[in-house]
Parts: C-alpha cells; sequence; structure tokens
C-alpha cells in the first residue's frame, strides 16, 4: 500500500460525535494529517468550552474546522446541516467532498428490560431513541449525503461498535441492541455503495475509558476484567482507534468492507482466560 497525503483545499472528514471520546481523537488525528473537520456534536455549558478548544486545536493544523452543535438523530437538523455543506461544498464548484466519514453517537438509555418496578425497566420510548441514535442514524446520514453528491469514489465510513454487540452486560439491553443493528447497517451500506467505490466498515474498540463507559453501571468491573484480559495489560485508548483511522483512509487500499474491526490489543481473543494465556 502506498501513502495518500489528504489535499487540504478538497479533502474533508465527517465525524459525527466529534466533542468527545472516538469522535475528538479522530477529529484531531486526521485534522493533524491535513483533512478539514465537519464536526456534529450536542453540547451545553462547560462542553461547549471543550468544543472550542477542540476547534482551536484543528484550526492550528492548517485546515477548516466547521463545528455543528445539534441532535444528529433529528432529520430536520440533519438536512439543514446537509443542505449548508452542499451549498458551500458542492454549490462552489470547487471539487470538495467528504472523504471520510465517522458515526460515533453514544447517547442511548441505560436501564434493564426487567425489573420489579415498573418505572425501572426499560421503556418503548427509550428503546426506539437509543436504536435511532446508535445505530438508524448511520443509515439516514449516508443517505442524504450520498444524494446530495457529497461523497465521492474513494470515501470509507466507519462507524464505532463494541463487544456489547455480542455479549451480555447488565444495563446495557438497548445499546447492545443498537450495536447489533449497527453492524448489520455497515453490511448493507457496504454492499449497496461497493459499486460507486465507496467501503463500509465497523470498528469494534475494546474497554475504553470515555465518557461514554463512565455512564454503565459497573463500568469498575468491565476495566478490570479487561485489564486482565489483554496481553499489553492496559485499556484501549481513544488515540488508539484514531491512529487505526488514520492508516486506513491515508492508504490506497479500497477492497475492505462490510468488516468489524477489532481494535481492541487482543482484548477479544483473550476474553475467556485461556490456560494457553502466558502469566506475567
Amino acid at each position: 500500500m502506498s501513502y495518500k497525503k489528504p489535499d487540504k483545499e478538497k479533502d474533508y472528514a465527517l465525524i459525527l460525535g466529534a466533542s468527545s471520546g472516538f469522535g475528538e481523537a479522530v477529529s484531531l488525528e486526521l485534522a493533524e494529517i491535513g483533512f478539514n473537520i465537519i464536526g456534529i456534536h450536542m453540547d451545553r455549558g462547560t462542553g461547549l468550552k471543550k468544543v472550542q478548544q477542540i476547534q482551536k486545536k484543528i484550526t492550528g493544523f492548517g485546515v477548516e474546522a466547521r463545528f455543528f452543535n445539534m441532535n444528529a438523530a433529528s432529520e430536520k437538523k440533519r438536512r439543514e446541516v446537509i443542505e449548508q455543506l452542499k451549498t458551500d461544498l458542492i454549490d462552489s464548484d470547487s471539487g470538495k467532498r467528504i472523504k471520510v466519514v465517522l458515526h460515533s453517537l453514544a447517547f442511548g438509555s441505560l436501564a434493564p428490560f426487567i425489573s420489579k418496578d415498573p418505572k425501572q425497566r426499560l421503556s418503548h420510548k427509550q428503546m426506539e431513541m437509543t436504536l435511532d441514535v446508535m445505530a438508524h442514524s448511520l443509515v439516514y446520514w449516508v443517505q442524504d449525503l450520498f444524494h446530495n453528491d457529497l461523497l465521492t469514489r474513494g470515501t470509507k465510513i466507519f462507524a464505532m461498535t463494541s463487544s456489547g454487540s455480542v455479549r451480555v452486560i447488565p444495563y446495557y439491553g438497548a445499546v447492545s441492541a443498537a450495536k447489533s443493528a449497527l453492524e448489520s447497517h455497515i453490511r448493507q451500506l457496504a454492499l449497496e455503495l461497493a459499486a460507486f467505490g465507496m467501503t463500509v466498515n465497523a470498528i469494534r474498540a475494546g474497554v475504553t475509558y470515555t465518557p461514554a463507559l463512565r455512564k454503565i453501571p459497573g463500568h469498575e468491573t468491565m476495566i478490570d476484567l479487561a485489564l486482565s484480559q489483554i496481553p499489553a495489560k492496559r485499556l484501549t485508548q481513544p488515540t488508539d482507534i484514531a491512529k487505526f483511522i488514520s492508516a486506513l483512509v491515508t492508504s490506497d487500499e479500497e477492497w475492505a468492507t462490510g468488516n468489524i474491526f477489532n481494535v481492541d490489543g487482543g482484548e477479544v481473543i483473550t476474553a475467556y482466560h485461556s490456560p494457553f494465556h502466558p502469566k506475567r
């Protein structure tokens, strides 16, 4: 594979969930190598100060930072942003296109399916919201980006999944369902976009100390278990994911699509305390 340097005048990356965790790390990594960043986020109060700091770091790399504070799952807001991007990127006939899309939205309900108190169990509304934000929104964004000519041959689309798609975790039922649906959407989009020279893949990160993880009840146990399993004896970092995406989008590789890439330092392969796993 050969290295493809981004064109600062034309190449953009759209990051859904750009203000923290994986989205923040990928935004900064791609900006540093030459991608202009379009960030979608939803923040208030002190969170906005952090967003300003992220934008400042991005522009410090000599690229553009366009951030939109909105509900990424809102059809109305999504179409407003798409129209603005179409006007600024396409109608100017400058050759500007979105070459990278990352779906990293971590907003869902953490509640049990079954509870003695009906008020504590997951509701219909919570289930629908979680799947809409964390899974279905990927499809709607890609549909609108495609039909408005904002994508191009060679565009690479990624979505963040988790081992929750194949494992059970207390309170994680709705998110687990969303991750399973997300992986299914990845496969279908990969099939349908292949004819247009675009690739679509999911990234299954290992346990990572992000704001999303810290919201899960009992996450401390998840961290301890992961540390006992990962050969390198450290958690996955957001920068690990950012570097992986950077490596793919700056290569001329165009054949890997429809995959779930485990980027976890070997967490999945050592998940069951194999007797052959060396002790340290």
